[in-house]
């Protein structure tokens, strides 16, 4: 297959389970929190945080794999695939115990960072021996769902994906109750990882079936060449960390659990806008080294090109649709769980988060063709440096202005760092022009977004009731629809002999 259909692809299928993921998602989202309530839900969402942090343990072997699978499967050189998915598993099966140990020492102490006691103590306690079992079994079966990765068929991982999502919903109208609640979820997420990476592994071995897990593979100069590029992953995978999880975390010891659920809503939009585009940064690492091994660089800078500009429309789309609407969707979604100015709040930090995604997404794509083109050093200490900053204002703005203060300390680093600092250095890095990335990415994209904004101002001013979801839904399309139509209106006069001449 074509590098342009094995793309739109693995594209396709990560919007089509993400679109799916965000019916469900906002289903499960609400329904979660009827059932618990809001004090065991700001439980959940903490303990959830802090397990996040088991990422760390990766040590970047996560995008290692996926990039020197894709490497030397372009190669040809199936003993050196052989010889990257042993090691990388020898690694994460070693950091699956790391992983255990330190569960048990998270809920031996969890009446002291988590402030529970009696039944809600037990509860905190056997949620997180759970949650590292399931961290355990997630980093082993990864390996797995590397390989996919490094073999670009994300639509396989995203199926897997999507077929267990279901599975949760089931599993969550089945058990959840408010007796035992976080237990339950935490059994249920375990169920559900333990699948989907049995998933991986069958699917692995059947697409890729030269592949072999065996200690003859283990060789010392693939733990050496893999071992710089993954030390600076694993850097960039600790500012990730520290940007995407330090909020919730920080917000639950200055503020206190429930004060994390407002702001949590607003992320979790911020998050489901951010996800499909998202994808398209994950696409681009492995393709991005398949191009590099292949030594094309006209044809890397042409699928740079089109990423961004991919991204830059999706993003603002996003931005300008959720400064209109999204309000109208936390009340429908939320309803009565919180209070009106609560909801105001969540929506004025959905803002903010996504103005951050404005520069971020873009940014993720230069960073992955970094990481894909084999340069990972600068980038991670640039996005490391990006974090400190991030954590530093979270805290700071948090004590001072509350929860919107810690979406604040988020969007200002990206702003400084990564536009002043990492744009400037991608550039010059992939010797790529900035006006070309203005005049082929950016600048195509202004007409769309110019009438995507004129049509929801003109929308949002009608004195017709927005508050439904049908409603919504209808805005949604019609927008997608103009923006769908405006891209061919410019296309057409793109290729017009005028425009031409």
């Amino acid at each position: 297959m074509s590098l342009n259909g094995s793309v739109k692809r693995n594209v396709l299928a990560s919007w089509g389970t993400h679109a799916s993921n965000l019916v469900l998602g906002f289903f499960l989202t609400r329904y979660t929190l009827d059932v618990l309530g809001v004090s065991t839900y700001g439980s959940w969402l903490l303990i959830n945080s802090i397990a996040g942090y088991s990422g760390l343990l990766y040590f970047g072997f996560g995008d290692t794999i996926s990039r020197y699978v894709a490497k030397y499967h372009s190669e040809g050189d199936l003993k050196r695939v052989n010889e990257v998915v042993t090691l990388v598993l020898s690694v994460y099966a070693t950091m699956g115990v790391v992983a255990l140990v330190l569960a048990g020492v998270l809920a031996a102490t969890a009446s002291w960072w988590g402030g529970w006691t009696g039944d809600e103590l037990w509860q905190a306690q056997v949620t997180t021996l759970i949650l590292g079992v399931n961290v355990a079994i997630g980093m082993t079966g990864s390996v797995f769902g590397g390989v996919l990765h490094g073999l670009r068929r994300f639509d396989l991982e995203r199926g897997i994906g999507f077929s267990f999502d279901l599975v949760r919903v089931v599993l969550f109208l089945l058990f959840l109750s408010a007796d035992y609640g976080l237990v339950v979820i935490a059994a249920i997420y375990f169920v559900v990882t333990l699948g989907e990476n049995v998933s991986y592994i069958v699917l692995a071995r059947r697409i890729l079936p030269s592949l072999s897990v065996s200690r003859s593979h283990l060789n010392w100069a693939i733990l050496k060449e893999c071992g710089s590029f993954s030390t600076m992953s694993f850097v960039s995978a600790v500012a990730a960390q520290l940007i995407n999880a330090t909020d919730t975390i920080t917000i639950g010891l200055l503020l206190g659990k429930e004060a994390i659920v407002p702001y949590y809503f607003g992320l979790r939009l911020a998050q489901f806008a951010k996800q499909p585009i998202d994808k398209i940064a994950t696409i681009c690492m492995p393709t991005a080294g398949a191009l590099q091994g292949e030594g094309d660089k006209a044809k890397r800078d042409r699928f740079l090109v089109k990423a961004l500009g991919i991204v830059t429309l999706l993003t603002g789309a996003a931005f300008i649709g959720a400064s209109f609407f999204a309000g109208d969707v936390l009340r429908l979604w939320v309803g009565s769980k919180l209070p009106a100015e609560s909801l105001l709040l969540s929506h004025r930090i959905l803002i903010v988060l996504l103005g951050t995604q404005l520069i971020a997404l873009p940014c993720g794509v230069l960073r992955a063709f970094l990481f894909g083109s084999g340069c990972v050093k600068i980038p991670a200490f640039i996005y490391l440096a990006e974090a400190a900053c991030n954590l530093t204002l979270s805290i700071v703005l948090g004590m001072h202005y509350g929860i919107e203060g810690v979406a604040w300390g988020t969007l200002i680093p990206v702003v400084v760092i990564e536009l002043l600092v990492l744009v400037p250095y991608a550039f010059r890095t992939l010797q790529v022009s900035v006006w070309r990335i203005a005049h082929e990415a950016v600048w195509p994209q202004l007409l769309p977004l110019l009438a995507l904004l004129a049509f929801s101002l003109l929308v949002s001013q009608q004195t017709w009731d927005h508050g439904d979801w049908r409603c919504l839904i209808g805005i949604t399309f019609c927008g997608a629809a103009l923006l769908g139509a405006t891209i061919w209106l410019r296309r057409k006069l793109d290729r017009s002999p005028l425009a031409t001449a």
